[in-house]
């Protein structure tokens, strides 16, 4: 594993437009400048031997955290997760029925010269997935077209969609997103997903979720249109959903109203699941030792808001790191995780983000940052793997 320069191509701002990159966020420099948000000008190299090994973890982790999922349903541990209690027996039964998942991302420490280590995982609402399937594909064939890529994700999401076809409640899914999100990026992930489920031979409706409306009459969803909603793609954490009345209008309306991601997934986009995992599997080579509630025998140690997200309301503490981000979160609870630098790079840390679609690896996405927490400052670097 290396970091290498190399001259974006020319008119690449134009190239990634095209491809459906228009949210312009610029990152951030080890000085703190501007520098663009899909940054060409750097790429890391990484041997096959070990995008192979990274594989094998990354669908040993999923297996894991399935297994913790498992766990926390069977002993009824919803209150480790901050979970309002109204909606723990449709979380166990989203479970229990099987209700289908698409895809989700590990964030993980490594620098080639051990295994991955998990930093948290992202199953709820991923995004960088347009940049780590098809910006950096394009990337690739156009600047080193001999080599090759971890990135099989636009094939395995569509192969995912036609898998699941068949358990869905109708072949018809709204894909929904917020439009609070000023930065598109929402949308834009949402597009790209809905785009693969229509390859797929799904037929899709895509619109805003505070466009969805409550039917009390027939006690259902419905569109704009007024149609009843089967099956709902949403880029909405959980979290949000059932922490409002619209969200126990999901919990009743399940099963007969699909939605993706499934809602025992706000079990594994929750940051207790580190400690949980932790305690299930001590030791383990692709885990940091995790505690609920306090730092337990930790010395040097992140504090991590359950549902804190883009870095927001972290703590480190460790001797000459000491730092801290502001933010909302926090009032959740915190999950304590043993501080293990992200490798430096000619002075930026990359952040491994790992995809899994279904339960199958499926690709990389590199995301680094001048700092110690990888935040919405952070650029997304491409890769490549020498033929």
């Amino acid at each position: 594993m290396r970091r290498e320069q190399g001259t974006p191509r020319q008119g690449w701002q134009r190239s990634v437009a095209e491809q459906g990159l228009v949210f312009g966020t610029p990152g951030r420099d080890g000085s703190g400048g501007e520098r663009p948000y899909w940054d060409e000008s750097v790429h890391y190299v990484f041997d096959m031997d070990e995008v192979l090994a990274l594989e094998a973890d990354v669908e040993l982790l999923h297996s894991m955290c399935l297994d913790a999922v498992d766990h926390v349903v069977t002993t009824e541990r919803f209150r480790d997760f901050a979970l309002p209690e109204w909606c723990w027996e449709a979380v166990a039964a989203s479970w229990k029925r099987h209700d289908p998942h698409i895809y989700g991302r590990f964030d993980l420490r490594y620098d080639g010269s051990g295994p991955a280590k998990l930093m948290e995982y992202n199953a709820d609402t991923p995004t960088s997935l347009l940049e780590a399937s098809i910006l950096q594909w394009n990337w690739l064939q156009d600047a080193h077209g001999d080599d090759d890529q971890w990135n099989s994700l636009h094939e395995k999401l569509v192969e995912r969609w036609g898998e699941i076809k068949a358990s869905l409640p109708s072949a018809e899914v709204h894909f929904t997103w917020s439009s609070a999100d000023s930065s598109g990026e929402d949308h834009i992930t949402v597009g790209y997903l809905q785009e693969t489920a229509a390859e797929a031979g799904l037929d899709t409706i895509g619109l805003a979720i505070e466009d969805i409306g409550w039917d009390s009459a027939l006690d259902r969803f419905v569109d704009l249109e007024n149609a009843p909603m089967a099956g709902v793609f949403k880029l909405y954490p959980w979290e949000w959903i059932l922490g409002d009345d619209f969200g126990r209008h999901v919990g009743r309306s399940l099963p007969e109203t699909l939605w993706l991601e499934p809602l025992w997934k706000t079990l594994l986009s929750n940051k207790a699941l580190l400690a949980v995992l932790w305690e299930m599997y001590p030791g383990h080579p692709n885990l940091l030792p995790a505690s609920l509630g306090d730092p337990g025998f930790l010395t040097e140690y992140v504090r991590k808001p359950l549902l804190g997200r883009e870095g927001a309301n972290i703590q480190i503490v460790a001797p000459g790191y000491e730092t801290s981000t502001g933010g909302v979160y926090g009032e959740e609870g915190f999950v304590y995780q043993a501080f293990d630098p992200l490798p430096e790079f000619d002075g930026y840390r990359p952040a491994l983000g790992a995809w899994i679609v279904g339960d199958t690896s499926a690709g990389l996405g590199i995301r680094e940052t001048a700092g110690l927490i990888t935040d919405d400052g952070a650029a997304f670097v491409p890769h490549r793997i020498p033929d």
